[in-house]
């Protein structure tokens, strides 16, 4: 994830970085950091982020926002798991009910491939804050990689539940793309696919969403709709400049074609 713009990153995260004027009264080096990191100058934050921590003049909050700052830098700037990690684990050793840490750390583990204890820290991020919609879903991919596509399917369900509109609409992208193309035939539901990745476009277009609605037509059988949503996807992939997805996409264009739908492996 550390290849990703760390601007869009931010946006995913729930995590937020405090304002200036939160600081008021001590901890410049923190603000300082904040500038640095959203500068993308991550060894400058890690830096001052390290600074404010060691000064011995932080409250509790700020001192637990700090590992935090600096864990979130370590993971989404330095790409260094492990650093993340130490720093996430201190600033729960600091605040155990602050359940955005259990989170992002259970991003960092995920990442890592560590699912089980990615589990946990979801599973832990719920129980303080039952409404961190972000925590459902991402618990949700944790089940989908260990293959408990059943609990995938619950925890995803549960995000939906909570918001329906929906606000947050990358819930809606997962079951669909799991109903549509899980490779157990009994978890494939191609009618609910294609409602849930036709809400989520509705919230906002992307290729992706486009690439996911493609393949609930395809479970559905309606493959002409697939191959011109499918081209719609890969068209738009190339005008934002991201061709990394294009030749997977193109698989399922082709998968389209010879009317078969798209199947994870």
């Amino acid at each position: 994830m550390g290849k990703i713009l760390l601007a869009a990153l931010l946006f995913l995260s729930p995590m937020v970085f405090l304002t200036s004027s939160a600081w008021a009264g001590g901890g410049d080096e923190l603000k300082a950091g904040e500038d640095a990191f959203y500068a993308g100058n991550c060894d400058e934050a890690i830096r001052l982020y390290t600074k404010a921590i060691v000064s011995g003049e932080l409250s509790r909050v700020q001192l637990r926002e700090a590992y935090c700052d600096r864990g979130y830098t370590w993971w989404l700037g330095k790409g260094d798991y492990d650093k993340a990690i130490a720093d996430y684990t201190k600033a729960i050793e600091i605040d155990p009910k602050y359940a955005d840490v259990y989170y992002d750390r259970g991003d960092v583990w995920y990442d890592k491939g560590d699912y089980d204890k990615a589990i946990a820290d979801y599973t832990k991020a719920i129980e303080i804050n039952p409404k961190l919609i972000p925590a459902y879903k991402h618990l949700g991919d944790a089940w989908r990689e260990k293959g408990y596509y059943d609990k995938a399917i619950a925890s995803y369900t549960k995000a939906i539940e909570i918001d329906p509109n929906p606000k947050y609409a990358a819930a809606y992208d997962s079951l669909a793309w799991l109903m549509a193309t899980c490779p157990i035939d009994k978890y494939r539901d191609g009618r609910r696919a294609v409602d849930l990745a036709e809400k989520a476009l509705k919230s906002r277009e992307t290729a992706a969403r486009l690439d996911i609605l493609a393949a609930a037509y395809a479970e559905v059988g309606r493959f002409q709709e697939a191959i011109n949503t499918q081209e719609r996807a890969i068209a738009k992939l190339k005008k934002d400049g991201n061709t990394k997805a294009i030749a997977e996409w193109e698989k399922h264009l082709a998968s389209y074609k010879a009317g078969k739908p798209w199947r994870e492996k």
